[in-house]
């Protein structure tokens, strides 16, 4: 599917599934706050609120956390204001935004007046890119602005490095979104490496860290490109807490801390998948991310969410996101004992539904 069709609210998000006293899965952000050192933190910081904020320090700490230059690195509002900044200021003719995937950069691309083409991975393929659809010949041969997910939300597909790094072509960037790589154990396939010419890679601090609230992101890629996001970003749009926070979330502590969460998130990963497959539910493909893709055509043609509602859970619905319909659910990886609940509540919706 190549022309962006279907009428499908790209601004819903998570945070919109949820409700007070429902067990949260629709979220995916790993913690509820921030640890403990992280807010001490973050709360040492207001002293400077009466000063502007020098991004400075955050613009240092992504350089060395990722050996590059610092010419290399911008400090952003969170990933979406990313998006917005390359909408924006990377230029192209012919974006493609891959999908199912987040829906922010479509909807960046779409407000800043840029007709955005879609190419739409099938559940047969494993919602895995094939690079030959962007090369010669290719369906999107033309594509000039290549936006991709790794690992994809909401499908938590990994698509290899070197199948993202073929993307690249003289006159096209390639954009990836790694918001969820930090919680990959030892990153292996993220495209933040010497060469990053044509590239831009965005990453998103919130997630790992409980700070959807403060909106801390930044983006890696080639210097010629970043100065272009510079020159469109706002002054001062990165706050003094989300310097201080970036600052502290990419010291040599918290990268442990982060590496040993990710493992975790593996394990208790393996967990729900486990659960789902012996209810007779399975996920998309192999996640790597800290969510699964469910699909929940087992129990019925429509949407579970509402029903799972009433039985205490939120999901994210999936039928907002290009490419998937109402019977796709994305949940999100709790500890073992929430992921057996909500299974336990699925089995019972398919009971129910069976006696309907």
């Amino acid at each position: 599917m190549s022309a962006a069709s279907g009428l499908v609210d790209l601004h819903h998000h998570g945070d919109r599934d949820t409700a007070p006293g429902l067990v949260d899965l629709a979220v995916n952000v790993r913690l509820p706050a921030p640890p403990p050192w992280l807010a001490d933190v973050v709360a040492d910081s207001l002293r400077d609120l009466g000063r502007y904020p020098d991004p400075a320090p955050a613009t240092l700490a992504i350089a060395r956390r990722h050996g590059v230059d610092p010419a290399c690195v911008l400090p952003t509002a969170g990933g979406a204001e990313a998006f917005t900044l390359v909408a924006r200021a990377v230029p192209g003719a012919e974006p493609v935004v891959v999908h199912p995937q987040f829906t922010e950069p479509e909807a960046a691309l779409g407000a800043a007046g840029r007709a955005v083409s879609r190419h739409v991975l099938r559940r047969e393929d494993g919602f895995r890119l094939d690079p030959a659809v962007f090369g010669p010949g290719g369906e999107h041969a033309g594509a000039d602005l290549v936006v991709v997910g790794n690992p994809t939300n909401p499908t938590g597909v990994l698509h290899r490095a070197d199948d993202l790094r073929a993307l690249r072509r003289p006159g096209r960037v390639v954009v990836v979104d790694e918001a969820f790589m930090d919680a990959v154990p030892g990153e292996p396939e993220s495209l933040v490496a010497p060469d990053l010419d044509g590239l831009l890679v965005i990453r998103s601090l919130t997630k790992t860290w409980g700070l959807a609230g403060l909106r801390a992101g930044y983006v890696v890629g080639d210097p010629t490109l970043l100065a272009r996001l510079r020159a469109v970003q706002p002054p001062w749009s990165v706050s003094s807490p989300a310097v201080a926070a970036t600052v502290a979330c990419l010291s040599a502590r918290a990268v442990a801390e982060a590496e040993a969460a990710a493992l975790a998130y593996a394990a208790d990963r393996d967990v729900l998948v486990r659960e789902l497959a012996a209810a007779g539910l399975t996920t998309a493909a192999p996640s790597h991310a800290p969510f699964v893709l469910v699909d929940t055509s087992p129990l019925g043609t429509g949407s579970v969410r509402e029903d799972l509602a009433r039985l205490g859970f939120a999901v994210r619905r999936g039928e907002t996101f290009p490419g998937l319909g109402p019977t796709w659910v994305r949940m999100a990886v709790r500890d073992p004992e929430t992921s057996r609940a909500v299974v336990a509540a699925l089995a019972d919706l398919r009971r129910r539904r069976r006696v309907a």
